[in-house]
């Protein structure tokens, strides 16, 4: 599905990063870690994180993008209510924009605690074997 959607090398950098996503998420969601499957993922880590920096100087860097119009107008919707609520910067200017550029960002705490999931199975076990939701009082 993926094969040839952009020109060389390009295609390849999206391939290799798209195999190593995949090949990271499958080692982390394993239900039962060994030292050699921890291993594996710690591994998996760092090249998962050597093939997004290079999608990210290399394929991005070559490609001019720009927000979706549902983004655009999402965009739109919050700054209308900001300004209705009196909080906005600028309440008089309210011509339409052309789209902001995007580019992508590696930068956010998702990307930047997946270095953390090899200690943290360590710590507590598989990913299935515990819950971030809170605990509530049933009433029978």
């Amino acid at each position: 599905m993926f094969e040839g959607l952009l020109p060389e090398p390009h295609n390849k950098i999206v391939m290799d990063l798209l195999f190593e996503l995949a090949t990271w998420h499958a080692l982390a969601k394993l239900r039962l870690h060994t030292e050699t499957t921890l291993h594996l993922l710690d591994h998996s880590t760092t090249r998962l994180g050597q093939c997004l920096r290079r999608f990210q100087m290399e394929t991005c860097a070559a490609y001019n993008t720009k927000e979706l119009p549902r983004e655009e107008a999402a965009r739109g919707r919050r700054k209308a209510a900001m300004a209705a609520k009196g909080k906005g910067r600028d309440k008089a200017d309210q011509t339409p924009k052309a789209p902001k550029g995007r580019k992508f960002n590696l930068n956010t705490f998702k990307l930047h605690s997946l270095g953390d999931y090899v200690q943290a199975i360590r710590a507590y076990g598989a990913a299935d074997n515990f819950t971030t939701q809170l605990a509530c009082c049933l009433t029978v």
